[in-house]
């Protein structure tokens, strides 16, 4: 499901300003340290014994539970930076940008389709606050797919989406040219979707009682309630100091009785949710749906123990109850303390989307605009093998999807899981290439291997796209085969569609903070102007924000 979340913060000098994101704490699951952030750098306080509110300024007195004061101090900051300390203990998986191939040595590339967004939303957030994402905090194709893309929609009764595959030029090496394909999703009336049964499994302890956490969430969560009908169910699940259900399985119908009971949640104790988990899926279990939408949202600020802390046993919990037709989809709120690669993990398990909500107007665009996607799958286990033609083709590069590369045989292997497609989703994949006999990164071979391969494929292809599904209810795949067309090279990077001009200016400024090797003939201003050309229409306003975030990110680059 994709669940996506945006903001533009605003503040002066000695403002503190909130940050809106955070999640899970993994592999451990243990709760994390209350922060405490400020501005022009953020500030963490030692961990407290017990829960603490958030400063509202700096040297602010933040009242303890005793009734006395605690100073919290800027100095932090400083002592943190002279003696090299993090700043922030937020947490990333650590992973390698994906390096040149030799077409001779390796003509195959697989990979599972992704529609997370979750990194757009920290990075965009990182820039609006005056600093410089991690490089491990930033996955290319999630900032590609943060946005949608008109690629066109498949014909009535046949696959459940379309691709399309492009072909230009590069623009930060002449020498190469960038194979884009692009997938897209049935859109949906939501009136016709099947009915869901949604459990919202809420994280209420002490540390989300901050302004960008627990009432965001309920603002947020109220959006996606008044957008239900009144076939759907709605159960809500706490967690903090014991778990509880505070509202059985409910139609949407009673919506008062949905608010009421979502907005009587209150913070406070630790987290430590003994049963969290299996409540929520014993509700989910209760009310499940038969060929509907069944479907835990996670909702936490990072402090996350639902009641099982080995993080295999919790994957394998949430993988099994994906089978048996339960899905898991997690909503961060709040800052410092979220674990990027433990919520990547349980949202894979899942089967579901990872997603910040930092501010009302993302929420929206999460839980309302793209509510048919959250609600309805049209297609699983989606995965890409891209075979390349050594005739044409002397090397290849994937831009982004390092976490999502799977083996060769793993294509053909309906058992091994990958991506989900929603209603109207877009997907986006980018490679960079070689032509045959054009210079390319790896010195040609003295005894060149090429001349001995053989190819069904002619020297009109410059190789072949192959896609497997499933249906949403099914366990055997469907393979969509699309030839790339040698003769379908866009003259120029200006003869390509807009989105496609958009999509590759994306992947430029994700490898430009990545600090990537590949794009240091490319400046900022070249990468504006290739997203200014291809910004189009921008009803919502989002590709315009984009265009200030590489502006930020080009005073931050030093």
């Amino acid at each position: 499901m994709d669940l996506r979340l945006s903001h533009k913060l605003g503040y002066g000098v000695l403002v503190v300003v909130p940050l809106g994101i955070a999640l899970l704490s993994y592999p451990a699951l243990k709760p994390g340290p209350a922060s405490v952030e400020t501005l022009p750098t953020l500030v963490h306080a030692p961990p407290p014994s017990k829960p603490t509110v958030e400063a509202e300024g700096l040297n602010a007195l933040a009242p303890t539970p005793t009734g006395t004061s605690r100073m919290v101090d800027a100095t932090v900051s400083i002592r943190e930076r002279m003696i090299g300390a993090p700043v922030s203990r937020d947490t990333f998986g650590k992973f390698n940008a994906n390096g040149v191939q030799l077409v001779a040595e390796n003509p195959v590339s697989t990979f599972s389709i992704d529609v997370d967004t979750a990194s757009y939303a920290y990075v965009r957030q990182a820039l609006q606050m005056g600093e410089v994402p991690v490089p491990e905090a930033v996955r290319v194709e999630e900032l590609i797919n943060y946005f949608d893309y008109d690629y066109g929609t498949p014909p009535e009764g046949g696959a459940p989406f379309a691709s399309n595959v492009t072909v230009t030029p590069t623009p930060w090496n002449a020498g190469s040219r960038l194979v884009h394909i692009g997938i897209k999703g049935q859109r949906m009336d939501i009136a016709t979707v099947a009915p869901a049964n949604l459990v919202f499994l809420i994280d209420t302890s002490g540390s989300m009682n901050a302004a960008n956490k627990l009432p965001l969430l309920k603002r947020a969560f109220a959006l996606l309630i008044n957008g239900m009908r009144p076939q759907d169910r709605i159960s809500i699940v706490t967690y903090a100091g014991s778990a509880g259900v505070a509202l059985e399985p409910t139609s949407a119908a009673e919506k008062a009785k949905i608010l009421a009971a979502l907005d009587a949640l209150e913070p406070g104790g630790s987290t430590a949710g003994a049963e969290g988990i299996q409540a929520a899926y014993r509700l989910a279990e209760q009310a499940f749906i038969k060929d509907g939408t069944n479907r835990i949202l996670l909702a936490t600020d990072g402090d996350f123990n639902v009641g099982i802390s080995e993080p295999d046993r919790l994957q394998q919990l949430i993988e099994e109850k994906r089978r048996a037709g339960v899905s898991l989809s997690i909503l961060g709120f709040g800052r410092g303390n979220y674990n990027d690669e433990g919520m990547q993990a349980l949202a894979q398990a899942g089967n579901g989307n990872a997603a910040y909500i930092d501010s009302y107007s993302e929420a929206r665009k999460v839980l309302v605009e793209e509510l048919g996607g959250t609600l309805l799958t049209i297609a699983k286990d989606v995965k890409v093998q891209v075979e390349f033609n050594p005739h044409t083709v002397s090397e290849y590069r994937l831009i982004g999807y390092e976490t999502r590369l799977l083996e060769r045989e793993d294509f053909n292997n309906d058992a091994v899981d990958a991506g989900d497609i929603g209603a109207g989703h877009s997907v986006t994949a980018l490679y960079e290439i070689t032509p045959k006999g054009a210079p390319g990164a790896i010195d040609p071979l003295r005894y060149d291997q090429a001349a001995g391969l053989t190819a069904t494929s002619t020297s009109d292809e410059l190789g072949f796209v192959k896609i497997r599904y499933k249906a949403p209810d099914g366990d055997t795949s469907t393979l969509i085969e699309t030839p790339i067309a040698a003769t379908g090279l866009m003259p120029t990077l200006e003869a390509a569609p807009d989105d496609t001009r958009f999509a590759i200016a994306v992947a430029a400024f994700g490898q430009k903070l990545r600090k990537s090797t590949y794009l240091d003939k490319m400046e900022w201003a070249a990468i504006k102007a290739l997203a200014q050309s291809g910004r189009g229409e921008d009803s919502t306003g989002r590709r315009a924000e984009f265009l200030q975030l590489i502006v930020a990110a080009r005073s931050l680059d030093k």
